[in-house]
């Protein structure tokens, strides 16, 4: 029988508040970026390890006084510069287009002005640049200074969902931002919103790999059908996993 919303949202309070106690909430913020260079960070983030978009973003502040000399700066240069992510010649010319973009709207490169908008607003306003999707709109707000009540989904954020069941398997990491969000309590502030993301990914790092979960040392597995198929050996769980795969390889900025 499915789970109605109702269900659903006490079953998400519920995985929050065990994987809270696993991994420590309040979680502490990673850094502390202005909203401009939490976007900036974050598109060099798309389908890249932490590390090298931190590489990248840091060569990008050492090599430029500001996000103005990298907007104007020739493309093959931002491309060498961030050679170390994923598609660095996608990224390249995709954030500097994204700079202009936030020039000719506002009249000078800064979100700061987000921080006088709703969340749903200010995530509005960023999707409507190209080459910003939901992921990036709510990371800027939930990461940065702005410390807003945004919900980013990763992949290891959407594997947990999806498995445990709060999401299905059919809906993809972009639509799933929505569904997600909706099932935590409207009154829970920034800290609490963030914590909900970084516990789900930590454990999909740490526990419900992609391939071979450790199902058997999951706090969550009374709640998850997808572990409780794999326990009992039931053929249910590889369809899971290709599916997954299918929707890994979609992806969602």
């Amino acid at each position: 029988m499915a789970c109605g919303p109702q269900d659903l949202q006490e079953k998400a309070i519920d995985i929050h508040h065990r994987l809270c106690a696993v991994y420590g909430c309040p979680i502490p913020y990673f850094h502390s970026y202005d909203p401009l260079s939490e976007l900036i960070s974050s598109l060099l983030s798309h389908r890249t390890r932490n590390a090298d978009s931190g590489r990248a973003y840091t060569a990008l502040e050492a090599r430029y006084p500001d996000w103005v000399a990298v907007r104007d700066a020739p493309a093959e240069d931002i491309e060498a510069t961030i050679e170390g992510v994923t598609w660095p010649e996608q990224k390249a010319p995709r954030i500097q287009a994204v700079l202009r973009t936030i020039t000719e709207r506002c009249g000078e490169l800064s979100l700061d002005f987000l921080g006088d908008m709703s969340v749903s607003e200010a995530r509005a306003w960023l999707q409507s640049i190209t080459g910003i999707g939901p992921k990036t709109s709510a990371a800027v707000l939930a990461f940065s200074t702005l410390r807003k009540a945004a919900l980013p989904v990763d992949s290891h954020h959407h594997r947990v969902a999806q498995r445990t069941g709060l999401i299905p398997l059919s809906l993809g990491v972009g639509p799933a931002h929505a569904v997600l969000a909706a099932q935590l309590p409207p009154d829970w502030d920034a800290q609490a919103v963030y914590d909900n993301h970084q516990v789900l990914m930590l454990h999909g790092q740490r526990v419900c790999f992609f391939t071979n979960p450790a199902c058997n040392r999951c706090v969550l597995l009374d709640l998850c059908p997808t572990g409780q198929a794999r326990m009992q050996g039931s053929h249910t769980a590889p369809h899971a996993n290709t599916e997954l795969t299918r929707l890994h390889r979609r992806g969602a900025t």
